[in-house]
C-alpha cells in the first residue's frame, strides 16, 4: 500500500498565512483568523499576527471555547468561492469556519476520477455544508448528500443556491449515515464514488450514537457493497483521532481486495504561504479504479 501526501495550496479566498507555537493564522476572504493548531510545534515566521478574530479554546482538549471577533466580522457569515462553488463561511462554535479548506485537493482528485464517466452518481456521507457535494455536482455528478444535522443540510442547500446550483440533481437527506448506507445495501444500490468524513463522535437525527473506532469498520464494509468494478473511487478522511493512516488504509485495503484498482493512505496537509512548509491536518485512505 502506498503512503502519499495530499497538499492544499493557497487559493484566492483561502490561505494558511503562518503557523507556529500551537496556533495558525489563516485568511478567509478579506478576514484573518487565529485558531489553535497542536501540530504547529515549530516557531512562526513572524511574531506580528494581525487578525480579525481568534478562537480561544476551552480547558480540555475535546471541545469548548469561544471566538473573540472584531466588529467587522459579519455574524451571519460572508461568501467565499472555490472554482465554480460559492459557499458561506462563518465562525462556528466548533472553532472552524463552516468548511474544511484542506479538502480542496480531495475535491480536485474526485473530479478527476469521474471525468469521462457516463452520468456518474456519487454519495457524500457526513456531507456537512455541502462544498464537496457541490464540487462534484459542478463536475457533472448526480449526488446524494447525507448528514445527521438538519442545520448542516439547510446550510448545504443555501450554498447550492449561492452557487447557482439549486436545480442540480442532488438529494439532500437528513439521515444517520450508517442506517442510510445499510438500507442502500439492502436495496442493492450502486454508486460511482463515495466520500465520507466521519466525526470522532456524534449523534444521528434520532439519537443514534456514533463512535468512530466502533462504527467505521462496518460502515466501510457496507460502502464496499455499494461499489463495483466499474465504480471510480472511495475517499475516507479522519480528523482528531489517535489512529494511523496505515490503520485506516489497511481497513480499506482488506475490504476492497476483490476489486481492481489502487488503495492509498496518507496525510492531508495545507501549504503555509510564509515559508512553504506543510501543516498536517488529517489522515485519509482512498480506493480508486486504475
Amino acid at each position: 500500500m502506498d503512503l502519499v501526501t495530499l497538499t492544499g495550496e493557497p487559493w484566492a479566498d483561502y490561505g494558511l498565512v503562518d503557523s507556529g507555537h500551537g496556533r495558525k493564522l489563516e485568511r478567509y476572504g478579506r478576514f484573518r483568523f487565529i485558531r489553535p493548531e497542536p501540530q504547529a510545534m515549530w516557531a512562526p515566521a513572524s511574531a506580528d499576527w494581525r487578525a480579525d478574530g481568534e478562537f480561544i479554546p476551552g480547558p480540555d482538549e475535546d471541545g469548548g471555547g469561544r471566538w473573540q471577533l472584531s466588529g467587522d466580522v459579519p455574524h451571519g457569515g460572508w461568501p467565499l468561492s472555490w472554482r465554480e462553488v460559492r459557499f458561506t463561511a462563518t465562525n462556528t462554535p466548533f472553532r472552524h469556519l463552516g468548511f474544511f479548506p484542506d479538502m480542496a485537493p480531495v475535491w480536485d482528485w474526485m473530479r478527476g476520477r469521474i471525468n469521462g464517466a457516463d452520468d456518474p452518481e456519487c454519495l457524500n456521507l457526513f456531507g456537512y455544508t455541502g462544498v464537496g457535494t457541490l464540487a462534484l455536482s459542478a463536475a457533472g455528478a448526480r449526488m446524494v448528500h447525507v448528514d445527521a444535522s438538519k442545520k448542516s443540510v439547510e446550510a448545504a442547500r443555501g450554498n447550492a443556491a449561492l452557487s447557482g446550483m439549486a436545480d442540480r440533481p442532488v438529494r439532500w437527506l437528513v439521515e444517520d449515515a450508517g442506517k442510510f448506507v445499510a438500507r442502500e445495501v439492502r436495496r442493492d444500490r450502486r454508486y460511482d464514488g463515495i466520500i465520507l468524513d466521519p466525526p470522532k463522535w456524534g449523534r444521528g437525527p434520532n439519537g443514534e450514537v456514533w463512535k468512530l473506532e466502533e462504527g467505521l469498520p462496518g460502515l466501510i464494509a457496507d460502502c464496499r457493497q455499494l461499489l463495483d468494478a466499474d465504480s471510480r473511487f472511495l475517499f475516507l478522511t479522519v480528523y482528531a483521532v489517535r489512529l494511523s493512516a496505515l490503520a485506516i488504509g489497511e481497513l480499506v485495503r482488506q475490504h476492497f481486495a476483490d476489486l481492481p484498482g489502487t488503495v492509498e493512505a496518507g496525510e492531508l496537509t495545507v501549504r503555509e504561504e510564509s515559508r512553504g512548509l506543510m501543516l498536517p491536518t488529517a489522515i485519509f485512505a482512498r480506493w480508486s479504479r486504475d
